[in-house]
């Protein structure tokens, strides 16, 4: 019994004190990753600089979805948002890489440049662009082929393109380490 309250003290003091002073600081899960002041997100439908139809809604949509799912903030109307995400296609092109020998494109590479910028509701910019654009924008390029010869379409080449760019624009929400 001796031993026991002579080691079972100290123990239970150090554990205590490991639990206050050791862990103090430190958070866990994804809420670490973002600012922790934002809880809300407004997304407006992404503008197209491109001539190709809805381009603009289906990356709002891929990039509103990543935020759902990657994110600890909850994207909801104008009135109600801490924060605005807005997004603009500022060019996309598509080219033939490879032929048969018929003329006939067997692989087409999609390129796609986007321009996003995240404010909060006073219209100042959040986080620091690394990009060398304008300091208030930060800029997403996403590129795709489609083989015909395997059966895949160019709409299903452009969906995998803009999932990758929602992808890397949810990315660039994080705070930097």
């Amino acid at each position: 019994m001796n031993t026991l309250v002579r080691h079972g003290i100290p123990l239970s003091i150090f554990a205590v004190l490991f639990n206050v002073i050791g862990c103090a600081g430190y958070k866990i899960g994804m809420r670490t990753l973002y600012r922790s002041d934002i809880h809300n997100v407004h997304v407006p439908i992404f503008e197209s600089d491109s001539y190709r139809r809805f381009l603009g809604e289906r990356l709002t949509e891929a990039v509103v979805k990543e935020i759902e799912l990657k994110t600890p903030y909850k994207v909801v109307d104008a009135s109600r948002a801490d924060t605005v995400l807005y997004g603009r296609i500022a060019r996309d092109t598509k080219r033939v890489v490879t032929e048969n020998r018929l003329d006939e494109p067997r692989d087409i590479e999609l390129n796609f440049f986007v321009q996003v910028r995240w404010v909060d509701r006073r219209e100042m910019t959040l986080g620091n662009s690394t990009v060398s654009v304008p300091s208030n924008l930060v800029s997403a390029q996403a590129t795709n082929h489609a083989i015909s010869e395997a059966g895949q379409s160019i709409a299903t080449a452009q969906q995998e393109a803009i999932q990758t760019l929602a992808t890397e624009i949810v990315a660039q929400m994080e705070v930097p380490w």
